[in-house]
């Protein structure tokens, strides 16, 4: 790991969460998954996000997968998915982290309707109260509310979020938050405009594809924000029709198979995740073999 400024920065791995097939939680394999991303350069762990499957995990469940993460990696390099239909859930997961020991928490705006911008601010406003460092999530495709550059400004001027995973795919956004709120750590949020983050000024990478290949998008990662296109470009050539399907409905299901195809366990999705088709297994496989002979890890 990196010495980071602060525990939301650097390659923060959007864990995949092993499932029985039996599709109960396996949280020794989790654990060792978590110990894993890490010793080969990942600089922390973000349980309970999409790629996690939250959604479909009891409360219970949900609990120990964060436990799970902390014990396995300290509480400092675990950034805790905090998402839920209401702040005053929200909120109380993002207590749980702070008693945990959590660097961070990342929040998604209200996601049960089309929330205009007041009932976007009063949630952050809920689960600021909490008292544990918020990193906002901008994910317009699934939530249906978009985090625009001027209302991130409102919520870091109001002290209410410290960073922003953007997710939008949509790398001019970058400049503009720049330009409006200076302060605020831009993440990339989608892997596939890792590079194009990166050169704008990105000071993290929450992330879906190291699960598979960490220690290549480790090294991409450190190349982009440091300005080496010369090592980035050709290591972003070769994985990118990998890092596209970060950005797909079907990101949890690829990024699984890509795991047991390189030698991790990635196995099952609880429904409503169904395997991938035919076709989308073929270009998956083919894309991950293909990255494994070129030496990719």
């Amino acid at each position: 790991m990196t010495d980071r400024v602060a525990p939301w920065q650097g390659v923060m791995v959007a864990t995949a969460l092993p499932l029985r097939d039996d599709l109960t939680v396996d949280l020794d394999r989790y654990a060792e998954h978590c110990r894993w991303l890490v010793d080969n350069g990942c600089d922390g762990i973000v349980p309970n996000g999409s790629l996690g499957e939250y959604q479909t995990l009891t409360p219970e469940e949900r609990a120990q997968v964060m436990e799970t993460a902390v014990e396995a990696v300290g509480g400092r390099n675990v950034m805790a998915g905090a998402g839920a239909y209401g702040a005053a859930e929200s909120r109380a997961w993002a207590e749980r982290a702070g008693e945990a020991g959590c660097g961070s928490v990342l929040l998604l705006p209200p996601n049960a309707y089309r929330a205009g911008e007041d009932a976007v601010l009063g949630h952050y406003r809920e689960v600021a109260k909490a008292g544990v460092p918020v990193v906002a999530y901008n994910n317009p495709y699934d939530t249906k509310v978009d985090l625009t550059p001027a209302l991130l400004a409102r919520l870091f001027d109001e002290g209410l979020i410290v960073a922003v995973k953007e997710f939008s795919g949509d790398p001019r956004r970058a400049y503009e938050i720049a330009e409006l709120a200076p302060q605020l750590d831009l993440l990339i949020g989608s892997d596939d405009v890792l590079l194009e983050l990166a050169v704008a000024g990105a000071v993290g990478w929450v992330a879906g594809y190291p699960n598979a290949l960490p220690a290549s998008s480790v090294e991409l990662y450190r190349a982009a924000t440091t300005g080496d296109l010369g090592t980035a470009l050709p290591l972003y050539r070769k994985l990118h029709p990998l890092l596209r399907w970060d950005s797909k409905t079907e990101f949890v299901q690829a990024i699984k198979l890509s795991m047991d195809i390189a030698g991790r366990y990635g196995g099952p999705c609880r429904p409503p995740r169904g395997p991938l088709n035919a076709e989308q297994e073929a270009v998956v496989r083919a894309a991950t073999e293909k990255a494994l002979a070129e030496g990719l890890r």
